[in-house]
């Protein structure tokens, strides 16, 4: 797969996974589970693909110039 995640977007997208990933260790009531939430901007930021920008054709990468 091409990668279509740029590096503020992996940024933020690493951010946000790991915030969710540890709230949901930090949680003990009911909602607990809205954390484990963080594993998919987590995954898709490591593989830097992001399926639904494939399914919209969305980029956020930076476009190489030159050959």
């Amino acid at each position: 797969m091409k990668a279509n995640i740029g590096i503020v977007d992996r940024a933020v997208r690493i951010v946000i996974g790991l915030c969710l990933l540890a709230w949901a260790a930090l949680e003990t009531g009911p909602w607990r589970w809205i954390g484990l939430l963080g594993f998919a901007p987590l995954a898709t930021a490591i593989v830097r693909t992001c399926p639904m920008y494939s399914f919209l054709g969305v980029s956020t990468c930076r476009k190489r110039s030159g050959a």
